[in-house]
């Protein structure tokens, strides 16, 4: 039976104290420059006890890298316009903004790496897939959003590029020049700083949803959008697992390779969404445009799973099955 995600539960309740105690008044800009302190020390940690070998190792495999990161950077985006062009009246304005912001994230890397190695993959590629997907995301994610925010007939927030150069890829490569120093202590650490990243997430979300409340964000969402955001989430997640499922196969990958171009493929990253939404969108948009990513979050954790753990059964029966006799001369 799947546990329910510590984080998510967390996550739930920052969203209900937010509703419940919106920061407001003098503590609107203290919060906000404390959200961007936090995820500048997130990224520049992230920086640190990133090794330089996953940074540049298994670069050899590139038919697998590519096809992963056409899938996150190319398939999404044209999957979340094309829904939009089926159903444009199904979502509020700013949720659409969240589900087409959600496609033009770059993958995880913990769970993609943690679900690639459940189902006996090809967890170096996996490695050196969502590492690479996550640098290039923060150069690819702002230009990506620009050009299908345009093509949905909005903007995202002004100098999205510069501000992401500046606060989130800046810290990332102070820590990576002193990765040589802080790398040790940061892999010792590396429980804490778990927790000290999505403290990080939970400050700028509870920020963020603040913003959201005070502008009247559960009047303008009824409980039936939830559950279209659900419905939306879940098309977009069922459909690229289906294309890197058997677009892999008749591509001819082996298997191992294909389990990490579904798990690695398949993800959009929560830990350098929210920080993004925060820097590309003005704040009182934040809160309804990072709801549907936070949704998708768990869905893909809940569907992942269950996915790893039926290719890792496939593994097991392949393995306990006894070698052909070979046939007598």
């Amino acid at each position: 039976m799947l546990k329910p995600d510590p984080f998510l539960i967390s996550l739930i309740c920052t969203v209900i104290i937010a509703t419940i105690l919106p920061c407001h008044g003098a503590a609107v800009p203290i919060f906000q420059d404390l959200a961007i302190a936090v995820i500048a020390v997130m990224f520049f940690m992230q920086g640190a006890r990133l090794s330089r070998q996953a940074v540049m190792g298994g670069i050899v495999n590139w038919r697998l890298h590519l096809a992963i990161l056409l899938c996150t950077f190319a398939l999404f985006p044209l999957l979340g316009l094309g829904l939009h062009a089926l159903f444009p009246n199904m979502l509020h304005p700013s949720v659409w903004l969240g589900i087409l912001f959600l496609c033009c994230l770059p993958s995880t890397v913990q769970s993609s790496i943690a679900f690639t190695s459940i189902a006996r993959g090809n967890v170096p590629a996996a490695v050196c897939a969502a590492t690479t997907s996550n640098i290039l995301g923060i150069f690819i994610t702002p230009i990506l959003t620009g050009l299908v925010l345009e093509r949905h007939g909005a903007a995202s927030g002004s100098g999205g590029v510069v501000a992401i150069m500046l606060q989130l890829l800046l810290p990332f490569v102070l820590g990576q020049v002193l990765q040589p120093w802080l790398g040790k202590w940061a892999h010792r650490n590396k429980r804490l700083l778990s927790m000290t990243d999505r403290g990080s997430i939970l400050i700028v979300v509870y920020t963020a949803f603040s913003e959201a409340v005070v502008q009247g964000l559960w009047h303008k969402m009824p409980l039936s959008q939830i559950g279209l955001i659900l419905l939306a989430d879940s098309i977009l997640l069922a459909c690229v697992l289906l294309v890197t499922t058997f677009g892999s196969r008749a591509l001819g990958f082996p298997r191992e390779d294909e389990v990490a171009i579904v798990f690695c493929g398949s993800k959009k990253t929560l830990a350098s969404g929210v920080p993004m939404a925060n820097v590309l969108f003005p704040p009182a948009t934040v809160g309804l445009v990072v709801l549907p990513l936070m949704i998708f979050h768990q869905v893909q954790l809940f569907v992942c799973a269950v996915l790893a753990r039926r290719y890792a059964t496939a593994w097991e029966r392949r393995q306990d099955e006894p070698e052909a006799l070979p046939k007598a001369s």
